[in-house]
């Protein structure tokens, strides 16, 4: 299979141009991935949080590498046909760091990366314990990095965690020296609040993005909502992950405790549409095409 390595990025920014807003549920895995798709959502994340529990089964706490996170990317977009937003972290060390990750991650075929503000080792934007990297430092890494990118239609997206460490004034502030430096969006994380949604959208003018987290007040806010606020993309993080690992659970528990699935047949999805999912019709009609006679 060829693959315009161009393609998810700049049809992510003519999405952007026409004024259309991203739904990006995360994907913490190449399945999941596919899934979102399938499902008929115009975007996916790559979340680090949730590859990170996929893949090392640990918190998000800026252990996965550049590399691990790379070739999740690359499998992503291997399978799938809409723009990635793809975690990048902080960009994985100095400013030499923030260059290859801008070059790794073009080459990889997403759309779309988000850097973050934090000092090594980050955090998830939701938990406590982040520190942040100077406004001047950051301004100077994002600035690297929409340099590297250059022409090539890839979108970065300016992340800030400020919100949890030094409030909602100081974050906007950050997302707007983020603006200036040159990045496409701004994305102030750690949002849990209706109130703080409505601040950003209010006082953050251009194009912005909103992760909504569940577990949050933020989740009663519905995508033509959020639309009309003005946010170009909304990320669903953990809402796969959380699901999954809540019906997995349950699930399990009912094996257990009954020694028998039967009862929760209706939370699986059966043998034949799976296997769909997966793409086996076009497995089966290269076999038809070219296979032993």
């Amino acid at each position: 299979m060829t693959v315009d390595m161009t393609s998810q990025a700049q049809r992510m920014q003519d999405m952007l141009t026409r004024g259309e807003m991203l739904q990006a549920p995360g994907a913490p895995d190449v399945l999941t991935a596919r899934l979102v798709e399938h499902a008929g959502f115009n975007a996916i994340y790559m979340t680090g949080f949730g590859a990170t529990a996929s893949t090392l089964g640990v918190p998000d706490i800026g252990l996965m590498t550049q590399t691990e996170m790379l070739t999740q990317a690359r499998n992503m977009v291997r399978v799938t046909g809409i723009p990635i937003i793809a975690d990048a972290d902080a960009g994985y060390g100095g400013i030499s760091n923030i260059e290859r990750t801008v070059v790794e991650y073009a080459h990889s075929g997403v759309a779309a990366i988000h850097l973050e503000d934090q000092v090594a080792p980050k955090r998830c934007g939701q938990m406590a314990g982040i520190r942040l990297l100077s406004v001047g430092e950051s301004v100077k890494r994002l600035k690297c990095a929409v340099q590297v990118r250059g022409k090539h239609p890839l979108q970065i997206i300016g992340r800030t965690d400020a919100l949890g460490v030094d409030g909602i004034d100081a974050a906007i502030d950050r997302a707007k020296a983020y603006q200036d430096a040159g990045v496409d969006l701004a994305f102030v994380d750690g949002v849990k609040t209706i109130a703080q949604v409505e601040q950003i959208a209010r006082r953050l003018d251009g194009r912005k993005v909103i992760s909504i987290v569940e577990g949050n007040e933020t989740t009663a806010l519905s995508a033509p909502q959020l639309r009309e606020m003005g946010f170009s993309v909304v990320l669903y993080a953990v809402t796969t992950l959380f699901a999954a690992a809540k019906t997995s659970l349950d699930v399990l528990q009912q094996l257990k405790q009954s020694g028998s699935t039967q009862a929760d047949a209706s939370k699986m999805m059966n043998y034949t549409d799976f296997v769909k999912i997966v793409g086996i019709d076009k497995h089966q009609k290269l076999d038809e095409m070219f296979g032993g006679e």
